[in-house]
């Protein structure tokens, strides 16, 4: 199956977003996403990088993205920003910010996020029953008020498998998730450059 197609029912279980790229590209960009008090997001240079291709980035754009991030993406509020990367493989991410109306509720919404993960392996097994699911909580890293890494590596009865690795970070009022996908299981997922970019997404909030 080629990765197009397989993103279509990644969009809906573990959230790869290569079926969105071409929307991704063609849609239209939020407004001031890097100046005037509101949030900055990564570049595709600061994503980890891939042995063998370069990321590409899409536009910052307003609203949801078109694959939401398993499990977390039901939280995302209308209100969201975000922008989607792909390399020329089978690599790809997203990254989402919400800026809440108080500090309260923003932390109050970055939990509800890191709830949503803490349970993802378990909900995916009850929901589908042809899927096994692991996840790892990699700790929390001190940037701002903080940004939480987790893995989750999904294995289909198909054959499919598939790891992604996300990050919930908060500066004040502003909330981010950051999702990277890949095939394959979260032995060869780049932990440490993603705790890398993490750090880079939420110090680049404001």
């Amino acid at each position: 199956m080629s990765m197009r197609n397989r993103g279509a029912l990644a969009a809906m279980t573990v959230g790869l977003c290569v079926a969105a790229t071409a929307a991704a590209v063609a849609a239209p960009a939020a407004a001031a996403p890097s100046g005037g008090g509101e949030p900055r997001f990564l570049s595709a240079g600061e994503l980890p990088p891939h042995p063998s291709s370069a990321w590409h980035a899409g536009r910052v754009t307003a609203g949801q993205p078109d694959a939401l991030p398993v499990c977390a993406g039901e939280a995302l509020p209308s209100t969201s920003v975000h922008r989607t990367f792909w390399t020329d493989l089978d690599t790809n991410a997203v990254q989402v910010t919400v800026v809440e109306r108080s500090t309260q509720r923003a932390k109050e919404f970055a939990g509800l996020l890191r709830k949503k993960l803490d349970d993802c392996a378990a909900r995916l097994e009850r929901e589908h029953p042809d899927v096994k699911a692991k996840q790892k909580y990699y700790g929390k890293l001190d940037v701002e008020e903080g940004v939480h890494v987790y893995g989750l590596h999904t294995a289909w009865n198909s054959g499919a498998s598939d790891a992604n690795l996300f990050a919930v970070g908060r500066d004040g009022r502003t909330v981010t998730l950051v999702r990277w996908g890949q095939l394959g299981d979260l032995s060869h997922a780049p932990v440490s450059g993603f705790k890398t970019t993490a750090k880079k997404a939420v110090n680049k909030l404001y």
